[in-house]
């Protein structure tokens, strides 16, 4: 029963964290890039591309949201086969709740001033990315592509973007000028800017857990988190002189609510120092998301 219930709220954590990202990332799209004529970066920015190409050259309106999930989908194939089912099928459910709210929220325009829709778009969208991200899922296209080339070649996934971006940013400048392809810019600045404030992937935190039972909660962080733990036997209390242990163990920022779970189910007893910035020498496994 406990299992069912740890479980059962990680995944609720996760699908309010899709559907929050998904708001956010329409209000972005409609509210300040559509109507300012700023891109996005990745996937999104490209969905932009096409469908002012098709508007101005073909003179067929193809919808961005419907771009998304068309340009995502093979990618979903991708995600499947190189990177894991589980990042794959949350990644699906994070781009179909985003398109769908792209597609109903309608496109407003509330401000002409190019640089005030580059940042606030860039803030709003920086804001779902990182909040996503920061509950243990995906955007989709460019994360996916990102991954998998580096999987099988090691690069940075941050070259890989920034590659895939100048690319956005140079169609940015031959559709609507130079000047757009700089707002551009800084909307991905921005965007990456608050995608880092919100969620760190490189910060590590060393956790120490006081704790009577400290097998059981050695074994739960390495079944529930995949995380390695070590274990100082006989230890005494000074207030209560009880005989306890002492369990180290590092994970991730973005582990930290899932660890608040593990406690509980473990020893909601327990005392839980944290030491956040920690520095790694040797082996660190870090999952794709």
């Amino acid at each position: 029963m406990r299992n069912f219930i740890f479980y059962f709220n990680k995944y609720s954590q996760k699908l309010s964290a899709g559907v929050i990202y998904a708001i956010l990332s329409a209000i972005a799209m409609n509210f300040f890039f559509q109507p300012g004529n700023i891109y996005a970066s990745g996937i999104n920015g490209l969905s932009q591309i096409i469908h002012t190409i098709s508007k101005y050259l073909f003179m067929f309106n193809m919808p961005v949201s419907l771009s998304i999930w068309l340009m995502n989908f093979p990618l979903f194939f991708l995600a499947w086969r190189r990177i894991s089912k589980n990042f794959t099928i949350f990644t699906v459910i994070t781009v179909t709740l985003s398109v769908f709210f792209i597609r109903i929220v309608p496109e407003t325009k509330l401000t002409a001033d190019p640089i005030i829709n580059a940042i606030f778009g860039g803030v709003i969208n920086g804001a779902g990315i990182g909040y996503a991200l920061r509950n243990g899922l995906s955007s989709g296209g460019l994360d996916i592509v990102s991954l998998s080339i580096q999987k099988k070649t090691g690069r940075s996934i941050g070259v890989i973007s920034m590659s895939f971006n100048a690319v956005i940013i140079t169609l940015a400048g031959f559709l609507f000028g130079w000047k757009y392809a700089l707002y551009t810019i800084l909307t991905i600045f921005v965007s990456a800017k608050v995608t880092d404030a919100i969620f760190t992937r490189q910060k590590k935190m060393q956790i120490m857990i006081i704790t009577k039972t400290p097998n059981k909660v050695a074994n739960c962080i390495q079944e529930k988190l995949q995380r390695g733990a070590t274990i100082v036997h006989s230890v005494e209390g000074a207030y209560t002189h009880s005989a306890q242990g002492i369990v180290f163990t590092v994970v991730t920022a973005a582990e930290i609510s899932d660890l608040k779970k593990v406690m509980k189910l473990a020893d909601d007893r327990a005392f839980v120092s944290i030491q956040e910035n920690v520095k790694i020498m040797g082996n660190f496994y870090e999952d794709d998301f």
